[in-house]
């Protein structure tokens, strides 16, 4: 059973929320699951992620982040200048949140379980940088995510600066977005500290499972590799998947799930089954 939520932020913002498998909120635990760039709530594999979580017992939620480009239409970016203004900490700031909500009983009448993040691209380091430094989190599972958010060089910077922002590309819509200098702003603010996917990962003491495609054409299986590096093999697992791409063969409007996302949801659920109960 699935249904939907707003949860209103200080800043005047919202998010938009799918709780799927509310009867287990009061005796099971909970996973958050953090769309990437360009993602949203009801992309492609996200909806089967929350039901099969649902149908083996779990608490699932999925959310847009209040400037991922979506507005009153679920399924297409129409919030171009929202979009524009976001920012990773903005991210960082919403999900923790969210946590928050879920910690203080917002989707009804129950005691908070035990926490996972399940986190894919640009969401996994949010949900890296998030449970490094937030004590809800018991587990983290991380697909296709990005090892730092310092991804351009100085020439496109000031070429960025310049034109006042950096053109991006939406293949699958055809659509053509404008981020502002904010995003920059904030990457070379924080960088070095609370953007620091390198720093969270070390610090990060709770049980981790890293899942990357041979063939990511997104997200090179070089950041993956290089973020099992740097955790701490004691509580991380690390899976590389072969002969898929960046969404594990899966795409938008989903069409059925491949054999290789089946896989990694199956070793998905196996992890949080072994650390969240």
């Amino acid at each position: 059973m699935s249904k939907d939520y707003v949860l209103p932020l200080s800043d005047g913002e919202r998010l938009q929320i799918t709780l799927h498998g509310e009867e287990h909120l009061a005796n099971s635990p909970c996973v958050i699951f953090v769309h990437g760039f360009k993602g949203f709530k009801d992309w492609g594999f996200v909806p089967p992620i929350g039901k099969e979580l649902a149908d083996v017992g779990y608490a699932a939620i999925t959310f847009n982040f209040s400037h991922n480009g979506i507005g009153e239409n679920p399924l297409e970016m129409t919030e171009e200048k929202k979009f524009g203004k976001n920012t990773f900490s903005r991210e960082v700031g919403e999900l923790n949140d969210l946590i928050t909500a879920y910690q203080a009983s917002f989707f009804g009448e129950y005691r908070p379980q035990k926490l996972g993040l399940l986190g894919h691209s640009r969401g996994g380091g949010i949900a890296l940088l998030t449970a490094a430094r937030n004590s809800a989190v018991d587990a983290v599972v991380s697909w296709s995510a990005v090892s730092t958010f310092d991804r351009y060089d100085e020439k496109a910077k000031l070429k960025w600066r310049k034109r006042g922002f950096l053109q991006v590309e939406n293949k699958r819509t055809g659509q053509t977005f404008h981020l502002d200098t904010a995003l920059l702003d904030d990457v070379e603010a924080n960088i070095g500290e609370s953007l620091n996917i390198r720093k969270a990962v070390r610090l990060l003491s709770r049980p981790l499972l890293i899942v990357h495609a041979v063939d990511d054409e997104s997200v090179n299986v070089k950041e993956g590799r290089r973020l099992y590096e740097w955790a701490n093999h004691e509580h991380t697992d690390y899976l590389e998947v072969p002969a898929t791409g960046h969404t594990f063969g899966v795409g938008h409007p989903y069409r059925g799930a491949s054999r290789e996302f089946e896989l990694v949801l199956r070793e998905t659920i196996s992890f949080f089954d072994a650390n969240l109960h």
